[in-house]
């Protein structure tokens, strides 16, 4: 999609920090990150949220989760996952994008 900034930074159009990239995902660096380790998981097929996902994206940015969680060093320390849907879930970008945040205790409540 042309206006969605996650298809603009896949395409190259918006510079990014990447992480990881496969033919299905792309991952990178939040910006304003929350913890030492925030990277979003960006699946390149253009869907709003996460009640669009398909099986095959699932399993690509779950696939994509396991190796970022290696690479970053949080696997055995643990992380959190998590994509916000819609108005209310606090979603700024209507393209389904996955959060990892790790690299410190993090809060148990969320806010």
């Amino acid at each position: 999609m042309s206006d969605c900034l996650f298809c603009k930074i896949m395409a190259g159009d918006i510079p990014s920090a990447k992480v990881y990239e496969d033919d299905k995902v792309y991952a990178f660096r939040d910006i304003n990150p929350q913890a030492p380790v925030h990277v979003l998981i960006v699946p390149r097929k253009h869907m709003a949220n996460i009640l669009e996902c398909d099986a095959e994206t699932a399993a690509a940015l779950t696939d994509a989760i396991r190796v970022i969680a290696h690479q970053e060093g949080v696997a055995e320390s643990g992380f959190r996952v998590l994509s916000n849907c819609g108005r209310d879930g606090a979603q700024s970008v209507n393209h389904l994008h996955i959060h990892l945040l790790g690299g410190t205790q993090l809060p148990e409540k969320m806010a």
